[in-house]
Parts: C-alpha cells; sequence; structure tokens
C-alpha cells in the first residue's frame, strides 16, 4: 500500500556526479578546492561522485552553476514512459564532447556502458584531434 506513495529521487546522481568528477579533473581540482567555490561539503561531493549522495535542491543548484550545466540535464522527468526518447539538454557553450555524450547516453538503441565507453572514446580522438588541428593552424 505504502509503496505506491513512495517518490524516486527526481535527481540522476549518477549523471551529476560523473559531471563534477570530469570537470573537477579536468580543472586538476581536489574535493576541497570545489567544495570552497560552490559551497557544497566535501564529503556531500565525495557521495555525489560516487553515486550514493543524495543531494538537496541548494547543492543541486550550487553544482549546476559551477558545471555551467542546465539543472534539467540531472532530472528525472515524471511522466516520460520508458519508450520516449530521453530528451537531450545542453547550452550551446558546452564541449563538443559534453555534447556528444549527451546524445550517447540518450540514445535507447545503446546500453550505459556502451554509451560510455563510446563517449570516452570520442573525448580521447577529440582532444588528440582538436590539439592537433590548433598546433597545425598556429
Amino acid at each position: 500500500m505504502l509503496s505506491g506513495m513512495v517518490k524516486k529521487s527526481g535527481v540522476n546522481t549518477s549523471e551529476l556526479g560523473d559531471a563534477v568528477r570530469r570537470r573537477r579533473e579536468q580543472k586538476g581540482m581536489s574535493l576541497r578546492d570545489v567544495a570552497e567555490e560552490t559551497e557544497v561539503s566535501a564529503s556531500t561531493l565525495s557521495r555525489i561522485e560516487n553515486g550514493t549522495g543524495k543531494p538537496d535542491a541548494d547543492n543541486i543548484a550550487r553544482l549546476a552553476a559551477w558545471l555551467d550545466m542546465p539543472i534539467e540535464r540531472v532530472m528525472h522527468p515524471g511522466s516520460r514512459s520508458a519508450a520516449d526518447p530521453k530528451p537531450v539538454v545542453y547550452y550551446p557553450h558546452e564541449s563538443t564532447p559534453e555534447i556528444v555524450e549527451a546524445h550517447l547516453r540518450a540514445d535507447r538503441h545503446l546500453t550505459p556502458e556502451t554509451a560510455k565507453a563510446l563517449s570516452e572514446l570520442f573525448r580521447v580522438a577529440y582532444t588528440q584531434f582538436s590539439q592537433t588541428s590548433t598546433k597545425k593552424r598556429g
């Protein structure tokens, strides 16, 4: 009886955690560094990165702002059926690898593991070739 009353968390903590870890590593920052910039505790950041944390609305907003990411990216829509394609939400200034990753994750024909692997392959190739093309131009 009560199971129908229990609401699933509306936050995709895996998405948020992956984004925080990726940005933190790109910037060469520690959890404490990010905690100082975002006003989200290092222990909460660690739990979010590991997928075990349940951030509150304030922390979601702080992290989305620090990531320069729309909050919609980490929210579960309530009325979508499993057959509906997952919407891809991004800002035009996001880097190409982040946009491609969002599209791969939204592809219902790919398992999450396959989407992640393809995303990493694309990220590595993009980084290598975009730096090469920049060097050739300069």
